[in-house]
């Protein structure tokens, strides 16, 4: 059986118990990252071999995994926070496990992009997820130009290098709407930014960008907020 389990985000408090078991009865647990995984096992007191499975090499460790689950044995996929296949590694194993006759099952968990929509004060009775953007801005704008006029709540992920840029390109492609910035959930000093994507890039070009972001923007046909700008 091949099992996703999702892992804490940030604070290790908020592992499942669910995801202790399925990782203490797997043969084999399937890391993006070996050594942040060790940790988390080490810090649960948790020894199984784990096999490195990330973006650069997935094409080529497919074959093994998938001879370990055809052989009978247990294996869980976690990636180095959240849930599996979400902006993660997971998605051709997962394929793959379902098209040979193998029993897929996931333990749920954190996943940031909930987590930010839910905080950001924005409508989420209907939003898009779109992860990370391209890196150069051509392509990014014409990628953002897809939901230039969605009626959803939209969710990104981005990198603290690329975070002004991707806001300012958002501007262009969305105008000035109400914007929420989620930084470093769940983690100890973690923060929200809200008011328009103009406030934002004022806040965050004097801001000492680090960690992990996650952006909520407004949808077309909702109305730019009233309120200035505020973080917490």
């Amino acid at each position: 059986m091949l099992v996703l389990v999702a892992t804490p985000i940030g604070n290790l408090g908020d592992i499942s118990q669910r995801a202790l078991a399925a990782l203490e009865t797997a043969d084999v647990v399937v890391s993006e990252d070996t050594r942040k995984t060790g940790f988390l096992l080490t810090h649960f007191s948790i020894k199984k071999p784990q096999i490195s499975f990330r973006e650069d090499n997935e094409q080529r460790v497919l074959p093994k995994i998938m001879e370990i689950l055809s052989s009978g044995k247990n294996v869980a996929l976690v990636t180095d926070a959240g849930t599996p296949s979400i902006s993660d590694p997971g998605f051709i194993l997962v394929r793959s496990a379902i098209a040979t006759g193998i029993e897929v099952s996931a333990i749920p968990g954190p996943t940031a992009l909930i987590m930010a929509v839910i905080l950001s004060g924005l409508p989420v009775h209907s939003f898009t997820f779109r992860g990370f953007p391209p890196r150069k801005s051509g392509p990014r704008k014409r990628w953002m130009e897809i939901d230039q006029k969605s009626p959803h709540t939209l969710i990104f992920y981005e990198s603290p290098h690329r975070l002004v840029a991707f806001l300012r390109d958002a501007l262009e492609v969305y105008g000035d709407r109400s914007a929420v910035i989620a930084n470093d959930l769940t983690k100890k000093f973690e923060t929200h930014f809200r008011g328009s994507l103009s406030e934002l890039i004022a806040e965050m070009e004097k801001t000492d960008l680090k960690g992990e972001f996650a952006v909520v923007i407004a949808s077309a046909d909702y109305a730019l907020a009233t309120t200035s700008f505020s973080n917490e």
